[in-house]
C-alpha cells in the first residue's frame, strides 16, 4: 500500500517564490493574485482602558471584503499592540478557525502608562497597508510608575479622546437581536440570567462576542463597535493593490507559513531542487517536506497543533554543504497611525488607587480561580496507520541501536545496497497488501527528528530507548519513495537537543497562542470554597464566541463584590454580514440583597 503521508507541501498558485516578500513578475501572475479576495478584520476587546495587573481579552474576526462574510483564505491572524513611538509591545499569532479566534494579553508592570493602538490583521491584509488593518485606541494606566506625563500631556482643552459626544456613546440594533435579564439591579455575588433573543430567524443567525464589564469611571470613548467598524471599513480594498514589479506578503492559506532559502556554503549562490525536511520533534511529532525553487527558496505550512518550540531543518545532500536561512515576514509600515490626546484629572486619583488595590488582591488569589490551557487537536504522527510497537524493557537489552534491530526488532534492520552506505529497511507486509518488492530505505525518526544518514545512529546507546514503532507501508515524501517508517522514542525525549546532522539547523518556533478555558466564577450554598475569598472582578463575563443559530441563547454569570453600573455589550455579525451592536446596563448594589 502506497501512502502519501509527508507529501510535498501545497504551493500557493505554484508560481510564487517564498522569500520574505514576493515580487510580481508579469501580467499573468498579477491577474491570478487579484483573483484572491482581500481581507479585513474586526477585533472586539475588553478595553479601551486597561490597568497594570489586568488582562486585555479579544475576539478576532476575519472577513472576505468582497462578500463581507467570514474569510476562508487565511488560517493565521495577528493581534499587536504598538505605542506612540510605533514600537511593538506584543504581536500575538492566533490560529483562525473559519475566520475567528480569540486570545488575551496580561498587562504587566513593565509596560508604561500611555496611549496605544491595538492592531488586527493577516499577512495577506498587509498588502493594502495600514488603512486595511483594524485599529483601535487602548489606554494603559500603570499606577506603579511615578512618571505619568504621557497621560497628562497637551493643553487643558485638548480632549480629542474624551470628546463628550463620544463618551458613553451606544449603538443599538435591537430589530434583529435583544438582550434581556430577569431584573436590572442585583446584589453582590448574585446569579444573573441573561438571554439573547433573535427576532429575525435565519437573518439573525451569526457569530457574536459578549462582555459584561463595569462602566468606566474615567471618561473615555468606548471601544469600536461592530457598527462603527462596518462604517469605517466600508471602502476597504476588495483586492490587493499591487502591480507588476511590486512586492507583496504571502497569504497563510494552509496554516503557519514557514519559509527560507538554501545556498551553497562555498559560493553563496542559491541552489534549486534541494530536498528540505522540517522536523518538529516530540511524541506527537510533525514532519514536513519541501523542495527549493529556482531561487533556492523553500516553504511549507504547519497546519497541525504542536507543542515544541523548536524545529530542525535539514537540507539533505550526502556530499554538498549548504547554508540555511530562515525567512521572517516583514513588518508593514505603520508610520501613518495616529494617536489621540488623553489627560488624567486629579479627580481620577482616588479611583485609580482603589482599582489598583482591587487588582492586586484579585491577582493574589489567582491560584484559586485559574484559567486553563485547552488541549489542541491530537496529532496522529502516523497519519492513521497502526504501528507495530516494540517496548525494549520487555526484552534483553543490547548496547547499541544496530544490535537492537538485529536481535529484537523482527521487521526492520540494516541493509547494504551496492557500494553505498548501509540504510535501514522496514520489511513489506505482503500478507496484507499486494505490492512489488522494493529496496527503498525507511523513514527513520528519533524523537520526531528525521535521520537522513542511517549509519550515524548505528552505535546510539540503546539503553536510552524506550520503544520502537514501525509502519510497514510504502510512503512517498516529495519525489522520493520510502519503504516503511521507523520511529524511535527515548525515555527523555531529548534527542533533538544538541543534534548536529549534516546541513542541519535548529530554529525557534513562534507558535500560535494556545486556546484557553477561562475561569468562570460561580457561587453555591453547597460549595463554600469562595466564601472567604474577595471577589473584585470588574469583568463579570467574557464570551469571545457565541453562535446564534436559534430563537434565543441563554447565559448565566455571577456579580462580584464591586458595586456600581455594569454594561452588557454584544458585538458581532450575522451570517449575511450585517453588523450588530447592543448595549444594556445593569446595576450591582448591596441594597438589592436586602430586598
Amino acid at each position: 500500500m502506497k501512502k502519501t503521508l509527508l507529501t510535498s507541501v501545497f504551493f500557493f498558485m505554484t508560481f510564487l517564490s517564498c522569500w520574505a516578500q514576493y515580487v510580481v513578475r508579469n501580467e499573468s501572475e498579477l491577474l491570478k493574485l487579484k483573483e484572491l479576495p482581500q481581507e479585513k478584520a474586526f477585533v472586539d476587546h475588553t478595553g479601551p482602558m486597561v490597568f497594570s495587573g489586568e488582562y486585555l481579552y479579544y475576539a478576532f474576526s476575519c472577513f472576505n471584503t468582497q462578500n463581507n462574510k467570514l474569510s476562508t483564505i487565511s488560517k493565521i491572524g495577528y493581534v499587536a499592540l504598538v505605542n506612540e513611538s510605533k514600537d511593538y509591545i506584543f504581536e500575538q499569532k492566533i490560529k483562525l478557525e473559519k475566520g475567528t479566534a480569540s486570545g488575551d494579553f496580561f498587562v504587566h508592570t513593565g509596560i508604561p502608562s500611555g496611549i496605544y493602538k491595538l492592531l488586527g490583521y493577516t499577512q495577506w491584509m498587509k498588502n493594502s497597508g495600514v488603512t486595511q488593518v483594524y485599529k483601535d485606541d487602548i489606554i494603559i494606566l500603570n499606577p506603579y510608575q511615578t512618571d505619568q506625563s504621557t497621560l497628562r500631556k497637551g493643553s487643558e482643552t485638548s480632549t480629542s479622546f474624551r470628546t463628550q459626544k463620544d463618551i458613553g456613546k451606544t449603538e443599538i440594533d435591537s430589530s434583529f437581536l435583544s438582550i434581556t435579564t430577569t431584573k436590572t439591579v442585583y446584589g453582590p455575588r448574585e446569579k444573573v440570567n441573561l438571554s439573547i433573543k433573535n427576532y429575525k430567524n435565519r437573518l439573525g443567525f451569526g457569530i457574536y462576542s459578549l462582555k459584561v464589564i463595569k462602566k468606566e469611571e474615567i471618561p473615555v470613548r468606548p471601544s469600536m463597535s461592530a457598527i462603527e467598524y462596518a462604517t469605517e471599513y466600508l471602502t476597504a480594498d476588495k483586492e490587493i493593490p499591487q502591480g507588476i514589479g511590486d512586492s507583496l506578503f504571502l497569504p497563510e492559506q494552509r496554516g503557519e507559513l514557514f519559509f527560507g532559502n538554501i545556498s551553497d556554503e562555498l559560493t553563496g549562490e542559491s541552489v534549486a531542487d534541494v530536498d528540505v525536511v522540517i522536523s518538529v520533534p516530540g511524541e506527537e511529532f510533525l514532519l514536513k517536506f519541501s523542495l527549493t525553487d529556482l531561487y533556492g527558496n523553500f516553504y511549507s505550512y504547519l497546519r497541525k497543533d504542536y507543542s515544541s518550540l523548536e524545529a530542525i531543518l535539514q537540507a539533505y545532500d550526502p556530499v554538498k554543504s549548504y547554508n540555511i536561512d530562515i525567512g521572517k515576514p516583514l513588518n508593514f509600515d505603520i508610520s501613518g497611525v495616529t494617536f489621540p490626546d488623553f489627560q488624567l484629572s486629579k479627580t481620577d486619583a482616588e479611583y485609580i488607587i482603589k482599582r489598583s488595590v482591587r487588582n492586586q488582591i484579585e491577582n493574589h488569589f489567582y491560584n484559586a480561580k485559574p484559567d486553563s490551557i485547552l488541549q489542541g487537536d491530537p496529532i496522529d504522527p502516523f497519519d492513521g496507520g497502526i504501528p507495530e510497537v516494540v517496548l525494549l524493557d520487555e526484552y534483553t537489552r543490547f548496547p547499541t541501536f544496530e544490535e537492537t534491530l538485529l536481535e529484537i526488532v523482527e521487521n526492520a534492520g540494516y541493509r547494504k545496497r551496492g557500494t553505498n552506505n548501509q540504510y535501514i529497511k522496514v520489511a513489506q507486509d505482503f500478507e496484507t497488501f499486494d505490492e512489488e518488492f522494493n529496496n527503498f530505505p525507511a523513514i527513520v525518526l528519533f524523537d520526531g527528528v528525521y535521520i537522513p544518514n542511517h549509519e550515524s545512529i548505528k552505535s546510539f546507546d540503546a539503553r536510552k530507548i524506550e520503544k520502537i514503532s514501525l509502519i510497514r507501508d510504502r510512503f512517498r515524501m516529495g519525489g522520493t519513495d520510502y519503504q516503511g517508517l521507523l520511529s524511535v522514542e527515548t525515555f527523555d525525549g531529548d534527542f533533538h537537543e544538541g543534534y548536529t546532522g549534516k546541513n542541519a539547523l535548529t530554529v525557534k518556533l513562534d507558535r500560535p497562542l494556545q486556546k484557553k478555558n477561562y475561569f468562570k466564577q460561580k457561587y453555591s450554598p453547597v460549595d463554600t470554597r469562595f466564601s472567604r475569598i474577595p471577589d473584585y472582578r470588574s469583568l463579570l463575563l467574557w464570551e469571545p464566541k457565541i453562535i446564534i443559530d436559534g430563537s434565543s441563547h441563554d447565559l448565566e454569570f455571577y456579580s462580584s463584590d464591586i458595586e456600581g453600573e455594569y454594561e452588557i455589550i454584544l458585538n458581532g455579525f450575522t451570517t449575511y454580514g450585517k453588523p450588530i451592536s447592543i448595549t444594556k446596563t445593569i446595576e450591582v448594589s448591596s441594597e438589592a440583597s436586602k430586598m
